[in-house]
């Protein structure tokens, strides 16, 4: 493997736009679109697939594949695929790094923690499930129904028995006993508005229109209403930034959050493919599932 700082230079990355986690790792400064901002964009690939396997393999290794294949001809290329789930890493779908000689590195690296956004948006989600309980507990001034909350909790796990659970108990001074449950950190909505915000500023607006409950009156109540929104996103100051890592050929590829399909929109971050199309002549990227949902989502939410 090359060094990090090899490998960002070979895209148009400078040094001071370089942010090294490790030798092999690096996040990308913002600051970077204020020099590229206005650059002419490459052309964009997309990767998708007739009908997903069992398993899902495929699309991730094509992307690889052919970002390589490119670089070969002598073009300019990079690509984006989104950071793996440990909950899938750990279960029958295994790794999301590639295989064979069409992998991005250092995979081990990658398909574990990385550089820690799965831990700062399942932070940054439960910090809301947690203001919000604590509201409740103290007074509840917005006449919260306990029956009616529609925030859940997160974690980067699969465990089927934390879905649906009892929470609040053990007496008064513990909270307010209501039905909760879990759902796993690539579901978040928050990883959702992480992967299609273009700063911090437009980051902070969508935190504001998130719905937590709704009142006893059926009014929506949302993050903003809680004041949750500065502390959010301060947990996200570093997850927002773009990760730079190569593959086994030494092509410079971005994995940057990891909505799922089925849920979200299903592709890498808005920030990762905006910074590919003005590095690169070609930029390669997926979309979950099938081309009759993660490619039409692309088509009609990520390119608009």
């Amino acid at each position: 493997m090359k060094n990090i700082t090899s490998v960002a230079r070979d895209i148009g990355i400078r040094e001071n736009e370089l942010i090294p986690w490790g030798e092999y790792k690096a996040k990308v400064s913002l600051d970077i679109f204020k020099r590229v901002g206005k650059k002419k964009n490459g052309k964009l690939i997309l990767v998708t697939t007739t009908n997903p396997t069992f398993e899902g393999e495929g699309k991730t290794t094509i992307t690889i594949g052919l970002a390589q294949a490119l670089a070969r001809l002598g073009k300019k290329a990079c690509l984006a695929i989104r950071e793996p789930s440990i909950g899938p890493v750990m279960g029958v779908k295994g790794g999301g790094t590639g295989g064979g000689r069409c992998q991005v590195l250092p995979a081990e690296d990658i398909n574990l923690h990385f550089t820690g956004d799965m831990h700062a948006i399942s932070s940054a989600h439960n910090l809301l499930s947690a203001l919000l309980d604590n509201h409740i507990f103290h007074g509840d001034a917005f006449h919260i129904d306990p029956r009616y909350i529609v925030w859940p909790r997160v974690m980067d796990m699969n465990d089927r028995n934390l879905r649906n659970v009892v929470v609040g108990l053990g007496g008064p001074k513990h909270g307010v006993p209501h039905q909760d449950r879990f759902s796993i950190t690539a579901a978040s909505e928050i990883m959702a508005i992480l992967c299609l915000s273009e700063g911090m500023e437009e980051l902070k607006k969508r935190f504001e229109n998130i719905i937590v409950a709704y009142s006893y009156d059926e009014e929506p109540i949302t993050a903003k209403q809680l004041n949750a929104v500065g502390a959010m996103a301060a947990l996200l100051k570093d997850a927002i930034k773009p990760n730079l890592v190569q593959t086994t050929e030494g092509v410079p590829a971005f994995v940057h959050g990891g909505p799922f399909a089925n849920i979200a929109h299903g592709t890498s971050s808005i920030l990762a493919t905006k910074l590919g199309l003005k590095l690169a002549d070609y930029f390669v990227t997926e979309a979950g599932f099938g081309t009759d949902l993660g490619a039409e989502k692309f088509f009609n939410i990520v390119c608009r």
